[in-house]
């Protein structure tokens, strides 16, 4: 495999990084694929032929962990596979041509939308300033205005996305994207749909924390006991008052699984009942048939008793008779 870049003067030895690799790449890159691009940099300047295998010995890491840095360099564009082996990307050309777009917008749609772009632009350099140190690479700004046309969010929620991101240590794109497709699947465009969405998050996990706590599940719940409890109340449109009905009736029966709990609030919900006051009333006609149906199989099973009594009695007659007829032949 064969390693090589634009030819560079000799003159001085330095491996020469540009810092857009230190904006754009760094903060998303596991260390052995850093360290595995690092010294590929280095080879490439005098053109080395190097095997796989002999990286990973030189290196010290295992030859899946090779096999997958040049995957991951080669997909985020900081490599190109060739017939001979690989060429390192120049990361200020690449950046550059990725940048450049003729300006095609007519002229009326461009003063139209000025004051928009004003109010992005002036976003973007609030992102830039207070999450990037003010280095933020030039790729985001495109990524950004993609976000704004492709989720219609307001100036106030991209920092807020911002925001949320940083605080998890996860300001990379990936998640961002993610984090962005689920707050837009949410319906949330506007400050104001954000605002309603967190309190709806923040009663959400109150309710959790109060369900595991009624249940005894004091090292809180599983990933699958929370996708239950969403369930009944995003899907059920269930509030707590309805689900403690359903917690009370697990006193009945030993150690009460989240499928028993969720069995029962999944009855209710085909049967459309949407109030406690209605599953009350349906509990207390169940029971009553419940008690109605006890009570005709007692009286079943007390005329079936009387009945045998009666057909004992009978066939004792009957013998009687016979024995009674036998000593008078007799």
């Amino acid at each position: 495999m064969k390693l090589e870049q634009k030819e560079k003067s000799l003159l001085f030895s330095e491996t020469m990084i540009p810092d857009i690799f230190f904006a754009e790449h760094l903060p998303q890159m596991p260390g052995d694929y850093l360290k595995v691009y690092m010294y590929i940099i280095f080879l490439s300047k005098y053109s080395k032929d190097i095997k796989l295998n002999d990286l990973s010995k030189k290196l010290s890491l295992p030859l899946k962990t090779i096999n997958d840095s040049f995957k991951f360099l080669e997909e985020n564009g900081l490599i190109l596979k060739k017939t001979t082996g690989y060429s390192i990307i120049d990361l200020q050309e690449s950046t550059l041509n990725q940048l450049y777009k003729p300006n095609l917008t007519p002229s009326k749609e461009s003063v139209a939308q000025t004051s928009k772009n004003q109010a992005r632009a002036r976003v973007i350099d609030h992102i830039n300033n207070m999450y990037f140190q003010g280095i933020m690479g030039p790729s985001w700004y495109n990524d950004i205005d993609l976000w704004f046309k492709k989720y219609n969010f307001d100036e106030q929620v991209m920092i807020s996305l911002f925001e949320y991101c940083y605080k998890r240590s996860a300001l990379h794109k990936n998640y961002i994207q993610t984090v962005a497709e689920a707050w837009a699947s949410n319906n949330i465009h506007t400050w104001s749909d954000l605002d309603k969405y967190y309190q709806k998050q923040d009663k959400l996990n109150k309710m959790k924390k109060s369900i595991a706590k009624k249940l005894g599940k004091y090292n809180g719940l599983t990933q699958y006991e929370e996708a239950y409890i969403e369930n009944w109340v995003m899907d059920y449109g269930y509030d707590m008052d309805i689900i403690e009905i359903a917690l009370k009736r697990t006193t009945f029966k030993q150690n009460p699984t989240f499928e028993y709990v969720n069995n029962i609030i999944t009855n209710w919900h085909e049967r459309n009942l949407k109030t406690p006051s209605e599953v009350e009333a349906f509990l207390a006609e169940r029971k009553k048939q419940n008690r109605d149906e006890k009570e005709m199989r007692a009286q079943v099973s007390k005329a079936n008793h009387e009945q045998r009594q009666y057909d004992n009695l009978d066939f004792l007659y009957a013998n009687l008779n016979i024995n009674n007829k036998g000593e008078m032949n007799g």
